[in-house]
């Protein structure tokens, strides 16, 4: 193994919907509710594949219009969701480039708020390279999206480690010849990657 492929939110980044929007309801199962019915996660997928918020928002309110000044708030509220660093895993990441790991990012993001990450977190700039969802219209876990990263990379996939958070992520990874771990939390990450001669 000499590569190391991380997943960014919520392995690295703590971002949450409802770091921003639990002010704005009595109870988290309002909340929840809420989410999960007006703004889900494949919504927010349609922005990570390319689609300006702006276009996103505007449909969105057109289904939920009894909603519209909810909806409408996504994009002031968009730097609270992305609350900060998930410390164990960036001290993770830290010790593989100490080890002159390669290290790469594939990550769903939208165009829009790549930038504000970026500019926010320091470490984003360790990478040798970073594979953005909304710069080629191809969200994972669809193959499209690993097979750019694992050329866009030169990787040869056997030799190099995925990290994602979500179980059809990993598997998506692994249909495509890497070895992939399935993120809960740094404690269990530090251990895989030491099993793999990594750490």
């Amino acid at each position: 193994m000499n590569a190391v492929i991380f997943d960014l939110g919520k392995v690295l980044l703590d971002w949450n919907p409802r770091y921003y929007y639990r002010q704005f309801f009595e109870s988290e199962a309002e909340m929840d509710a809420f989410l999960a019915e007006v703004l889900p996660q494949g919504w927010v997928l349609e922005m990570d594949a390319g689609k300006p918020a702006e276009v996103a928002i505007a449909e969105r309110q057109r289904l939920f219009p009894q909603h519209a000044a909810l909806i409408a708030r996504w994009k002031e509220g968009w730097s609270t969701m992305l609350r900060g660093p998930i410390e164990g895993s960036v001290r993770i990441l830290a010790e593989l480039r100490s080890r002159g790991t390669r290290l790469y990012a594939l990550t769903n993001f939208s165009a829009e708020t790549w930038p504000v990450a970026l500019a926010r977190f320091d470490f984003l700039s360790w990478f040798e390279d970073t594979v953005v969802s909304a710069e080629h219209g191809v969200v994972k876990p669809d193959p499209r999206i690993f097979g750019i990263a694992i050329r866009r990379f030169r990787l040869n996939p056997p030799n190099a480690v995925f990290v994602d958070d979500l179980a059809e992520n990993v598997a998506a990874a692994r249909a495509c010849g890497l070895t992939a771990l399935h993120f809960t939390g740094a404690p269990r990450l530090r251990a895989e990657l030491r099993e793999l001669d990594l750490l």
